[in-house]
């Protein structure tokens, strides 16, 4: 199988996948609350074996996972995604404790996890963390300071939290440790944002954590991160490529049937070629995520530069393929509840969690210096 080609199989899995999110998933997502956790949504993306499959498939697969779910429910994609960017880094590097006692019940749905990064001074620069960890007997640790922007925050049940561990060190000072919920002095408040998903912001006064809860070694939690997200962000841009072409399926629809100067909309060239560009940008980001996690799953040298261009591809043209949407619809896709008008509002935040638009071409552009400097060092 080349990147640019799917199998048969895989074709019809992204279908029945399209089938169950509408009979299944999006009847539980319409009963939700906007900004809360959706606990019935979660258990059933168990249920139906979506979440398990998190820990078993590769890159490749959580693209097409996700894009198809977004072609249909955009709230059952997010809580799929959540679940792994929080649980991912207890499965690849968590102790066999860790994982035998958060793994399982994140694969049936029955707890929820969050990966907890970003702080209010230190979004897109993830080095400059500063909540801190402080010795505390031989083999424990204080955390104390603020978590900000996490998603499922304050109500999971465990999160994934980047703690300063050597002051000074940048990157290589950060540990990863597992925070159970009830740990005491974690507090959680929820902020109201834009997209629906919740999201909030932790306090952490004291809260005691040990070498039994460290994911991975000390010191070395930063790579634990970056592992984290060169998987995620391709398929950020498969999130991102299915909330395109649902709103191009819309567009072609609307524009069939809207009757206007005496013909239908898609007669008028104007539109019939702005359709064609927005099928085309959206056919070319779905190559470069389908490129990028193939390339991620072959273990290839180049996945930070790949996954950062599937992502920032990925997540500038859903932008622009919505809201030309939204203009070929006119004021009845401003509508609260129509399609577009909710794709509109989900729309936005993927160009900047994960690594905003900026920072994944600073990416792009020092793998492409690396890999300059790296021919000059061979001589050829």
């Amino acid at each position: 199988m080349t990147a640019f080609s799917l199998e048969p199989a895989q074709l019809a899995w992204c279908a029945e996948l399209r089938a169950l999110a509408a009979a299944r998933l999006r009847p539980l997502a319409d009963q939700g609350e906007p900004g809360r956790v959706n606990r019935a949504l979660v258990t059933e993306l168990g249920t139906l074996g979506l979440l398990p499959r998190l820990f078993t498939s590769g890159a490749l697969d959580l693209c097409l996972m996700r894009e198809s779910l977004a072609r249909t429910c955009t709230e059952a994609e997010t809580a799929l995604a959540l679940q792994g960017l929080g649980a991912h880094p207890v499965h690849a590097h968590g102790t066999e404790a860790q994982r035998a006692r958060w793994v399982p019940r994140v694969a049936d749905g029955s707890a929820v996890a969050a990966f907890a990064l970003s702080e209010p001074d230190a979004g897109s620069d993830a080095a400059a963390l500063s909540l801190h960890a402080e010795r505390d007997g031989r083999s424990g640790w204080r955390l104390t300071g603020e978590k900000c922007w996490i998603s499922n925050a304050p109500e999971a049940d465990f999160y994934t939290v980047f703690a300063r561990t050597t002051p000074g060190a940048g990157a290589r000072g950060v540990t990863a440790f597992l925070v159970p919920a009830d740990r005491p002095g974690l507090t959680g408040t929820p902020l109201d944002m834009l997209s629906p998903h919740p999201v909030g912001a932790l306090a952490f006064d004291a809260v005691p954590v040990a070498a039994d809860d460290v994911v991975g070694e000390p010191d070395r939690g930063f790579g634990v991160a970056m592992g984290t997200l060169n998987l995620f962000r391709p398929s950020v841009g498969a999130f991102a490529v299915g909330m395109a072409q649902a709103a191009l399926d819309a567009t072609l629809a609307h524009t069939s049937t809207r009757d206007a100067f005496g013909g239908k909309l898609r007669d008028l060239q104007a539109v019939s070629h702005q359709v064609a560009q927005m099928a085309l940008r959206t056919e070319a980001a779905r190559l470069m995520v389908y490129a990028a996690a193939t390339a991620y799953d072959e273990g290839a040298a180049d996945v930070p530069r790949r996954a950062a261009m599937a992502k920032l591809l990925a997540t500038e043209t859903a932008q622009y393929v919505v809201d030309q949407a939204v203009q070929l619809h006119g004021a009845r896709a401003l509508r609260r509840g129509h399609l577009l008008e909710h794709l509109y509002r989900e729309v936005r935040a993927p160009r900047v969690y994960e690594g905003a638009s900026e920072v994944q071409r600073g990416i792009i552009a020092k793998e492409l210096y690396r890999a300059v400097n790296a021919t000059k060092e061979n001589g050829t």
